[in-house]
């Protein structure tokens, strides 16, 4: 039977071909330009030479709008702007670039160290350093003025040094308060007061078909702005290649690069509605920003405690489809038997874990929780994660045919998982 639709609470690492934003270490090489304008202005001055040759010069007067145009001048006027260059001139000095450096120790192959390996070779065998420095580069927004700076998890992830450069040329060492790895949020605070800061929209106002504006650091541009539209809400982490995360993506085509990761998405208002996280290798057009409504609510808790505990039931879950119960009825080796049509089905139940001792079975099939009918994996994980550590939260559950009511307290997410 195929495992890669079944997932824990928490479940398995990312996917290949889903990349985070901030993984750069290579920004931008030598680049070769070739001019073709002057080859083309001489080419233009000779054929012009020829006309000039053949045909009489005939005196014309230009017309009152010709005369208009030619005395315009070439600063912005006030018909040049629109709503996104309002956004960008109050949104673009409190999104900053953030440089991190982590040293990575370096594996020798055993094969190196094997005896007879170097009787062979002797000290000619090329050994790499034991350790190496690796540089990363993604974005950030400042939430408050006294320099706290909010970001992805994945883009100080393991971080020996943090710095952190304005628009205005400033460059301020950074501390990272908390990170969030199962949403990917991290806040980040420079020492510096007074900064110009975003204002945060609400992520569930947010519609299909809506104006996205995308700004960031992409490839170590900074102040690169991008313009789309929000092209679908509540895309689920399975959906997109990263089930582990506990949160329902914004999806947008406004163009994500690497090095926009942690940088904000922003509407028409100028509203920060999703910090910017992922996009799908070989795609176009298929951003994923993580809602501000859950990225304020968990960088609020890092500013406080440095850490977020996620509620954890310590089941292995699949969403209940018509393939999925054709593959179990094929497979000889389930000692279960799934009579229900739909809702969540229970694969597996962790040792010790809170579902283990409200009685939960492999082979249950979830019908509610908290009162509320689920019929998908990502769902009911949504569900768990709005209920909190040490809440009775009851379930109903079809085992053989049979509907039966437990009670869950959700304990916090051990560390080996999240």
């Amino acid at each position: 039977m195929s495992t890669n639709r079944y997932r824990f609470d928490l479940p398995p690492l990312r996917r290949n071909r889903f990349y985070f934003l901030s993984r750069i270490t290579r920004l931008i090489g030598q680049k070769t330009f070739i001019y073709l304008f002057l080859g083309l202005m001489g080419t233009g001055i000779a054929l012009n030479g020829c006309s000039r040759l053949s045909r009489p010069q005939v005196e014309t007067s230009a017309s009152p709008t010709q005369n208009q145009n030619r005395d315009r001048p070439l600063t912005p006027i006030p018909a040049d702007n629109n709503f996104v260059v309002e956004v960008v001139k109050r949104v673009k000095p409190a999104v900053v670039q953030i440089n991190i450096s982590k040293t990575v120790r370096t594996q020798t192959p055993e094969a190196f160290n094997d005896p007879i390996f170097r009787r062979f070779f002797g000290e000619a065998v090329p050994m790499p350093p034991p350790e190496r420095t690796e540089q990363g580069i993604g974005s950030g927004f400042v939430i408050n003025p006294n320099g706290q700076i909010l970001t992805n998890a994945h883009v100080v992830s393991n971080a020996d040094t943090v710095t952190v450069t304005f628009p205005d040329g400033r460059t301020l060492e950074g501390k990272v308060l908390g990170s969030d790895p199962a949403t990917d949020i991290a806040v980040v605070q420079v020492p510096a007061q007074n900064l110009p800061s975003v204002t945060l929209g609400r992520s569930e106002q947010v519609q299909p078909g809506q104006w996205a504006i995308a700004i960031g650091n992409p490839l170590g541009l900074q102040e690169t702005v991008t313009v789309g539209v929000i092209s679908a809400t509540n895309r689920s982490g399975s959906d997109i290649g990263v089930s582990d995360k506990r949160i329902g993506f914004i999806q947008t085509d406004a163009a994500i690069n690497p090095g926009n990761s942690g940088g904000p998405l922003l509407n028409a208002r100028g509203e920060v509605v999703g910090v910017n996280t992922a996009i799908i290798g070989g795609a176009q057009g298929l951003g994923f920003a993580i809602p501000v409504d859950d990225a304020q609510r968990i960088a609020q808790e890092l500013i406080r405690n440095g850490k977020v505990e996620h509620p954890y039931l310590g089941i292995r879950m699949a969403t209940l489809t018509p393939e999925v119960k054709k593959e179990l009825a094929r497979n000889p080796n389930l000692n279960f038997k799934v009579s229900a049509d739909r809702g969540v089905l229970i694969v597996q139940v962790v040792p010790n874990s809170p579902a283990a001792a409200a009685g939960l079975r492999p082979g249950d099939v979830i019908q509610t929780i908290n009162n509320q009918p689920v019929t998908e994996a990502e769902e009911l994980q949504q569900l768990v994660e709005q209920s909190g550590i040490g809440s009775q939260l009851p379930i109903t559950v079809e085992r053989q045919g049979r509907r039966m009511n437990l009670t869950v307290r959700p304990a916090p997410l051990p560390a080996q998982i999240n």
